[in-house]
């Protein structure tokens, strides 16, 4: 649960935290062996009925934590098998990305409805009434549902006037929007990684803490502690989530504190790509394409062009924000390397792209750098005031939210032609992605311009954020209004930005 400190999200800080500590330290592989017993200490368990089982999955976390994979169960190896191959900077993980610790996994019900203490036995009893199979008879006083016959379709769940009747299922699997979850045989959740887009939802939702990502926490302080200039690009989300603290001109000292370069807003990527979709749609829709769909979000993109394969070219074929600002500073700063730090999980998928990693080397969430803040004990608001962060428009911060991709892209449109009327529709959350996908496919969305976004309420609430999605949303409207300029056109890069686009056009028509 975003925004609360609740054991999983402690649990999950402190793991990072340990890993930068070790990172910033200076420490061994062997070290990682007494990591465990710091995190999990004394001798009496406080989660789970182990406390042997508690530090074996915290060795499992921080193997993910630093980009290694998760071990066979099955066979005897140790914590720090395969670490010193992952210790080095230059190291980019293996799928698969997210993961199940096995002997984390609670065995949840898929699904089930069932009749609590709370039913009153009333005169209607509406739930037998309406129940499709006959699953529901009247025993001792109560409803009494027959789980053999119930086809679990909730009709009674809504019917009851007591709301006595409550239909579970499986968190990891509801909130998957591409079905890529299912059971082993033993009841514990397996993730099908040819299904899996990497959105990190399942990971949020788990109450048991079992499903991990690896990271790059260690490879990113290992760089930062070398001669090579190491800067971090900021996505933006970042409006709120360290908190009141670290306001705008707060940003800079922040992120020099951790040890990086310099500092750049993803917003700046955020307006390229604002006036490459633009003028995609522009030339392309509807003479070329019958829609567009938008290109920021990996998971998204990834999942639209999977399932729906003879509309994958309605796709923008725009870079992501994050790799255009990547590709900028590496213009500036050509033996630089460049961490992303955000709040998606998919952006470390596509960080690790053959084609991606020369510009973006390594991918973080806010909740691993709150990881290395809390390491080097930083007290960000006894920081002094730098420059803030002025380089993008008030359009290019909005990607952050739901609509704001769609809307900066029908802005620009309109500057370039304001007699064009273009219709937008958006998809929240990849199952309304996909339901967005088989109605464009139907032909309802011709002509139209498609913004999806794998998270629920846009960047703002993804997987690797720390606060709640109102909290956020508050933040980066304000973030909004402090930007210095307010459509993608208008910035100091403008320039370059229209430059790079034509020679992405150039390059597709050749």
């Amino acid at each position: 649960m975003k925004g609360v400190e609740t054991n999983k999200n402690l649990i999950r800080r402190r793991v990072f935290e340990a890993i930068a500590r070790l990172a910033y330290e200076g420490g061994k592989p062997e070290d990682i062996k007494n990591l465990p017993y710091e995190i999990i200490p004394g001798e009496v368990a406080t989660y789970r009925e182990s406390i042997f089982l508690e530090r074996a999955i915290i060795e499992e976390r921080l193997r993910a934590a630093l980009g290694l994979p998760l071990r066979d169960i099955t066979e005897h190896t140790s914590v720090i098998d395969g670490i010193e191959e992952s210790m080095v900077p230059e190291t980019y993980y293996k799928p698969p990305l997210i993961d199940i610790i096995k002997f984390a996994c609670y065995k949840c019900p898929e699904k089930r409805v069932f009749v609590t203490d709370g039913c009153q036995g009333c005169l209607e009893h509406p739930c037998m009434e309406v129940c499709p199979k006959g699953a529901i008879t009247f025993k001792n006083g109560r409803s009494y549902i027959d789980d053999e016959k119930c086809v679990k379709c909730g009709l009674c769940v809504n019917a009851c006037q007591y709301n006595a009747i409550i239909k579970q299922e499986r968190p990891c699997v509801k909130s998957c929007g591409v079905n890529a979850i299912k059971s082993d045989q033993f009841g514990r959740a397996v993730i099908d990684q040819d299904r899996c887009v990497s959105c990190g939802m399942c990971l949020v939702n788990c109450p048991f803490g079992a499903i991990v990502d690896k990271g790059q926490i260690y490879q990113t302080i290992m760089a930062i502690k070398s001669e090579t200039p190491v800067y971090a690009i900021v996505a933006p989300a970042i409006a709120g989530q360290f908190g009141k603290q670290m306001s705008d001109n707060k940003i800079r000292p922040a992120f020099r504190a951790l040890g990086f370069t310099d500092v750049y807003e993803v917003a700046l990527g955020a307006d390229m790509c604002t006036i490459q979709e633009a003028n995609d749609f522009l030339e392309e829709v509807p003479s070329k394409i019958p829609f567009m769909g938008t290109s920021c979000c990996p998971a998204w993109n990834k999942m639209a062009q999977r399932d729906f394969p003879k509309y994958a070219n309605t796709i923008s074929m725009a870079l992501t924000p994050m790799v255009l600002t990547a590709r900028l500073i590496k213009t500036e700063h050509p033996d630089c390397k460049i961490c992303f730090i955000g709040p998606c999980l998919s952006k470390k998928e596509e960080a690790s792209r053959t084609n991606i990693k020369s510009y973006v080397d390594f991918t973080l969430t806010f909740e691993e750098v709150a990881g290395m803040f809390e390491a080097l004990d930083v007290d960000i608001a006894a920081l002094p005031a730098d420059v803030p962060l002025k380089q993008a428009s008030s359009d290019g911060r909005g990607f952050a939210a739901s609509g704001g991709v769609a809307s900066a892209v029908k802005n620009y449109i309109n500057k370039l032609d304001p007699d064009i009327d273009v219709k937008i529709v958006k998809g929240e959350g990849l199952a309304e992605c996909k339901r967005m996908m088989m109605m464009a496919a139907r032909g309802k969305y011709n002509g139209y311009l498609l913004e999806g976004m794998a998270c629920p309420g846009g960047c703002i609430s993804g997987a690797g954020t720390l606060q709640t999605i109102m909290s956020s949303s508050r933040s980066l409207q304000q973030s909004q209004r402090e930007a210095t300029f307010q459509r993608a056109g208008d910035t100091i890069y403008a320039s370059w930005i229209k430059d790079l686009v034509n020679i992405e056009q150039t390059l597709k028509k050749e």
